[in-house]
Order: C-alpha cells, then sequence, then structure tokens
C-alpha cells in the first residue's frame, strides 16, 4: 500500500495522520507513506523526525487574512497545485487522506482529479473551509463529533473518531488508575502544549479557594514554558504546594492519575480523555475558528461526561465550585467517567486504515493515471 498524508499546520490536524500512517504500517511494514505540508506548519519540524518522506508545497489559506492574504492566497494556487499534481505523480499513492490544514486543498483536489482514492478527516465538530470544500468532492469523510454530520453529505460520512498515536492509546488503554481509595482528590491541568495563561491563573485560584474551604486537592499543572515561573509564584503565593511543570510528557500517565481533568476542548484532548473515559472540565479556548471548541465540548457537557465552563465568565470561585462537584462525590465520578468512555473509539486509526484497504481492494486506486 501507498498512502499519502497531506496537510497539517498544527498538532492538532497532523498527529492523527501521523496514527493512521502507525496502524498502516504495524499491519504492512512494507508501505509506502509519505506526507504533504507546507514549510511554516508543524510537520517541517516533526515528520522528518518520524523518519516519514514529507513533500512541500508553497500556499496559504484564504480564511480571515484579509483582502490582502486572500489575493497573495489565490495568486499562490496555481503553483501549488502544480507542485501538488508533481509529488503525486512521483509518489503515486494508493490513497490521499487530507487531515485539515492548507496543504490538504490543492493536493486532494489534483489527487480526485486523477482518480486516487481520496478521503478527509474532520476532528473538530465544526470544519474548516479546508475541508468544507473537500467534503464535496472527496469520497470518505471520518469524523469524531456527530454534531459535524450536518455539513457533509451522510453516503460519503464514516463516525470513525479521532486517532490517537499507537505509543499514547496503548497506555490509556493497557493500564489502570493509580489512584487509592480515600486519597485526596486529584487534579490534572493542562492547556495544550503551550499552556493557557489565562486558564493557568484561574485553576490557582480555584485551588486556593478550596483549600480556603478546607477541601484541598492534589494538582499536577502544565503550565506551558511562557508561564511557568509565574503559575508556580502564584501557587507559592496561595501557600499551595502544586507539581507545577512547563510541559509533560507521559501524559498518560497523568490521565490515569486524575479524577478530575481541567483543560482546553482541542479535538486530540476530547479523544484521550474519551479513550481513557476521565471526567472533564473543558474551558474552551475563545479564539478558536468559529468557536469550534465550545461546540467540542458542548456535546461532552450535555451528555454528562464533562462540564462546560465559558473562560469569559469562569472565575476562580465558580471553577472551585465545579471542581467539588465532581472531585468530592466518588459516583458523580464514576457516572461522567463512563459516560466519558462511550465517547471513546481507540480503534479509529484502525477503522481509517480498514478504508483504506477497502478502497484498494475494490479496485478504486489509480496513481498511474497521475500524468
Amino acid at each position: 500500500m501507498k498512502i499519502m498524508i497531506a496537510g497539517g499546520g498544527t498538532g492538532g490536524h497532523l498527529y492523527p495522520g501521523v496514527a493512521i500512517v502507525e496502524e498502516i504500517v504495524a499491519r504492512d511494514p512494507s508501505a509506502a507513506v509519505s506526507f504533504v505540508g507546507t514549510a511554516r506548519g508543524i510537520e517541517a519540524r516533526v515528520v522528518p523526525k518520524l523518519g516519514y518522506p514529507l513533500d512541500l508545497i508553497e500556499v496559504t489559506g484564504l480564511k480571515t487574512m484579509g483582502l490582502g492574504g486572500v489575493v497573495r492566497g489565490l495568486l499562490r494556487l496555481p503553483r501549488a497545485l502544480w507542485q501538488s499534481r508533481a509529488i503525486l505523480k512521483a509518489r503515486r499513492p494508493d490513497v490521499v487522506i487530507g487531515v485539515g490544514g492548507y496543504a490538504s486543498g490543492p493536493v486532494l483536489l489534483m489527487a480526485r482529479l486523477g482518480g486516487i482514492p481520496t478521503a478527509i478527516l474532520e476532528q473538530n465538530s465544526i470544519p474548516g473551509l479546508t475541508n468544507k470544500i473537500l467534503g464535496k468532492i472527496c469520497r470518505a469523510v471520518f469524523l469524531a463529533f456527530e454534531e459535524t454530520r450536518r455539513f457533509f453529505p451522510a453516503r460519503k460520512v464514516l463516525m470513525t473518531g479521532n486517532p490517537i498515536r499507537a505509543a499514547i492509546r496503548a497506555s490509556l488503554t493497557a493500564t489502570t488508575s493509580e489512584e487509592s481509595p480515600g486519597a485526596i482528590p486529584h487534579i490534572f491541568v493542562f492547556g495544550g502544549s503551550q499552556g493557557a495563561a489565562a486558564l493557568n491563573a484561574i485553576v490557582v485560584d480555584a485551588v486556593a479557594a478550596l483549600a480556603r474551604r478546607n477541601t484541598p486537592v492534589s494538582i499536577v499543572h502544565q503550565t506551558g514554558e511562557r508561564s511557568l515561573a509565574e503559575t508556580r509564584a502564584r501557587y507559592e503565593a496561595a501557600g499551595i504546594t502544586a507539581d507545577v511543570r512547563a510541559f509533560i510528557e507521559d501524559m498518560a500517565r497523568e490521565y490515569l492519575r486524575a479524577d478530575v481533568v481541567i483543560a482546553r476542548a482541542g479535538a486530540t484532548t476530547i479523544a484521550e480523555l474519551s479513550v481513557v473515559g476521565r471526567p472533564a472540565i473543558l474551558v474552551p479556548f475563545p479564539f478558536a475558528a468559529d468557536d469550534h471548541q465550545t461546540v467540542n465540548a458542548r456535546e461532552l457537557a450535555d451528555a454528562g461526561a464533562a462540564i462546560l465552563a465559558p473562560q469569559d465568565s469562569l472565575t476562580g470561585e465558580s471553577l472551585a465550585d465545579a471542581i467539588a462537584r465532581i472531585a468530592f462525590d466518588p459516583a458523580t465520578r464514576a457516572r461522567m467517567g463512563s459516560v466519558m468512555k462511550g465517547f471513546g473509539r481507540p480503534d479509529a486509526a484502525a477503522a481509517i486504515a480498514d478504508w483504506c484497504e477497502g478502497a484498494i481492494a475494490a479496485g478504486q486506486k489509480s496513481g498511474s493515471r497521475v500524468s
């Protein structure tokens, strides 16, 4: 099998594509895999380190770029299409999957014109502009949220979930919680790998409020490098002992230790939370495109797996109230964790790999047509 992953820009787009590739290579070590992205995206740094081939095209976005940005993006498009055609001709993939981001558009369009089976993965509840367009021309659309169905033709939709990288998935599914009965509730906080300054400050205030109520919690708090010193100082000023780190490598261990997770509502975070089955307080990033993190979080909150806590109305006291509702009530924790786990799709990468194999077996490959 020859598979091409197109797109990236952010880790939320790229890493699900890496997870798909890992599944395919695990099934067939001789599979030829490649990525297509841009020099500005995270893929330019990550993919070569992972040992996969990466081709680059010159393309920029059109949405929220202003008139000048739109004009520059349109002027770059013909060259991006030509570059994509050349890459497809050289790589001759059997299947091309777009994972979102600027690079996926030209590549999937040229692959579709060349008769190569194409599909897109939409990780969030509200698709970006590129995927909204590609959903009209590709053969399959892989989704993680029920809310997203309304944006795509029903006949193309496969509810696969958002793929998680193999090592993280194995850790989340093969290990049980480390918590001990009767222990002080343990909270895990993170705002993504870069942290979240506003969320960090509110969490410190909330933990301090719980201490004043004589309901202390233990806490591991990933802040991001920029907020590390400030957050540590805030905990110290409040007289709180906390495990504060800029970045956590072993996320699975912290998920498994947690009674409650406080986090943003990005697609990867939700995929991991649902696989491990941990109740959460989700504070959506308020400036995400189309406010998609709020929509992500609302689906879980409506089902009873999480509490949706909008940042603009969140205070230390209100967050302390939300933590207390979950952390100090084992029955609530168990119920919410069970509902959260019901959203989990640890076999997401396998389901997409199955589709790829089926597309090829059905005779839908045509790499030779790109000429």
